[in-house]
């Protein structure tokens, strides 16, 4: 079936107002592998303050930000390595970007040195890109 995802939630369904899903199962060029799902009823997300995701959005929006999670997916995980991303400007800009993506939860520290995106953030991201390319 085509909206076989679709038809498996709405079987699942308790709120009137209906729920929405993000899932995957992924596998990225770095031989890591995800399978995910999360499931919220429309009508608490509407009933929340969305203030409170403003700041983990706008942490993965910026272009060099998306270069950087981009990265650590692909495999480059170190700040040595980041540091030559192209679109980069200096190693003190790197920080300020790896920061604010460490604290909104986009990235994770995986030694010293060394980034991932947490396996709750991968599905996530891949979603949000989904839904904001063409």
């Amino acid at each position: 079936a085509k909206f076989w995802a679709l038809e498996g939630l709405r079987e699942r369904i308790e709120d009137d107002a209906g729920d929405v899903m993000l899932l995957g199962a992924v596998a990225l060029p770095t031989g890591a592998t995800f399978d995910w799902q999360q499931a919220a009823p429309v009508s608490s997300l509407l009933e929340r303050d969305w203030s409170d995701a403003a700041e983990r959005i706008s942490a993965l929006a910026h272009p060099v930000r998306l270069a950087i999670a981009h990265a650590v997916l692909m495999g480059t995980n170190s700040t040595a390595e980041l540091a030559h991303l192209p679109s980069l400007g200096t190693t003190g800009q790197l920080h300020h970007h790896l920061r604010l993506m460490l604290s909104a939860g986009w990235l994770q520290s995986a030694g010293r040195g060394h980034y991932e995106v947490p396996a709750s953030r991968v599905v996530p991201v891949l979603v949000m890109l989904a839904a904001a390319l063409p």
